[in-house]
């Protein structure tokens, strides 16, 4: 016996572990039901998304992830021709070869303003292409329309700077000449909409907000516009910024994908409104079709006579389409940034009690992160504690535990 324990003890050893169960994959996607709802929704996801991604044991899929975010390929080759356009330039330009440089970087800027969607790093090449542009002007004695391109310069870019060994002492004091001039301090507003609303608006490569959008006090001179929206086609343009406030509209491209996405919405979001209904066939189809295994299926509605939205947002199980939990809210805006917060308290009551009030959050070594100080007036506190600690001290006493605020 004592031969045989020897035996077995290193095959007990080396037994593997069991594996680690797979993160379950899940999403959040709210349904519009009015064009105002359809400017809002992506704002909405993309707080609803944050506050998922500090929960463990799951996978987030973001829209991107989900509908993909395509470039425009035609963009795609003119950047590619736009480089190599200002590196022909930039040749004829160190040969004094300038009425060769002047036509190889006209032909080059003219290539660059199909290519803005495919800039998302910086400006480049088209910051370089227009200094260039300036000099060559200045080279050739056109100094108005040196001065005019290096606006354009300082617009795209305030903190460019001069090739010192390419570009004169001439050149260089040009260019601080109109930096302090007051053409440079003048400044401009751009209205951005697209088709569909909700698109992320950039202005040289930085987020600004959600179309429909205003974007004031930009230095007037041209700038780089790009919105994205995932499941359609990224689109950029330039926008030329004077006193006068300009406006810039796009009829964005949807991918296939994302058409046949579109096309089950309908149904899923008769279903998650249904306030009798434990399950949803078109939920689970839906799951199906994107790979999920959870998913926050909402729909988002614009109330006019009162300003505000209403959100029903369901926790589904998108394998067999069951609803795990359902809240409906009635949204004030977000003028304050409260929205962020109001998503975030969602997300958490919703998982939590779908996880038996369970504490799922990734844990920090701070303290009061995550805490907004508002923490102790209600009872909806992540994972549910607070509420069982109630149950517990409540005895004979109804009031006992009561702070008069759960209603808030």
């Amino acid at each position: 016996m004592k031969a045989l324990a020897l035996l077995l003890l290193p095959t007990l050893a080396l037994a593997a572990p069991p594996p680690a169960p797979r993160p379950q994959r899940i999403a959040s996607i709210l349904v519009p039901m009015d064009p105002v709802a359809e400017s809002s929704g992506p704002k909405m996801e993309s707080y609803m998304n944050e506050a998922l991604s500090e929960f463990q044991g799951y996978t987030l899929r973001k829209p991107e992830d989900l509908f993909g975010l395509p470039q425009d390929d035609e963009a795609l080759v003119a950047l590619k021709r736009g480089k190599q356009g200002y590196e022909e330039s930039v040749a004829a330009f160190e040969k004094k070869a300038y009425e060769d440089a002047e036509l190889k970087v006209r032909a080059t800027l003219k290539e660059l303003q199909k290519a803005a969607s495919a800039m998302t790093a910086s400006c480049n090449p088209l910051c370089d292409a227009t200094a260039l542009y300036a000099a060559v002007m200045h080279q050739r004695g056109d100094v108005e329309e040196a001065k005019l391109a290096l606006l354009d310069l300082m617009a795209l870019n305030p903190t460019y700077e001069l090739d010192t060994k390419r570009y004169s002492r001439d050149f260089i004091s040009l260019r601080v000449q109109v930096a302090t001039g007051v053409h440079a301090a003048l400044r401009g507003g751009a209205t951005v909409k697209s088709r569909p609303a909700g698109a992320r608006v950039y202005i040289d490569n930085e987020f600004k907000g959600y179309t429909p959008l205003t974007v004031s006090t930009l230095p007037v001179g041209k700038h780089i516009l790009r919105l994205e929206r995932p499941g359609f086609r990224i689109h950029g343009q330039l926008i030329e910024v004077s006193p006068d406030d300009v406006e810039a509209s796009a009829a964005l491209q949807p991918t296939d994908d994302y058409k046949a996405f579109d096309a089950r919405l309908d149904p899923v979001a008769s279903e998650v409104m249904r306030s009798n209904s434990t399950s949803s066939q078109s939920v689970a189809a839906l799951g199906k079709a994107l790979g999920l295994e959870r998913g926050f299926v909402g729909t988002v509605r614009d109330l006019p006579d009162t300003g505000t939205t209403e959100l029903v947002l369901g926790l589904f199980d998108m394998k067999d389409g069951k609803r795990l939990g359902v809240r409906r809210v009635v949204l004030q805006g977000d003028e304050f940034g409260q929205l962020k917060s109001e998503m975030g308290r969602l997300i958490n009551h919703l998982l939590n009690n779908a996880e038996g009030g369970a504490e799922k959050r990734v844990k920090s070594s701070d303290p009061l992160e995550n805490s907004h100080g508002t923490d102790e007036w209600n009872r909806e506190d992540r994972g549910g504690k607070r509420r069982d600690q109630e149950k517990k001290n409540k005895k004979g006493d109804p009031l006992e535990g009561v702070n008069g605020t759960e209603d808030w």
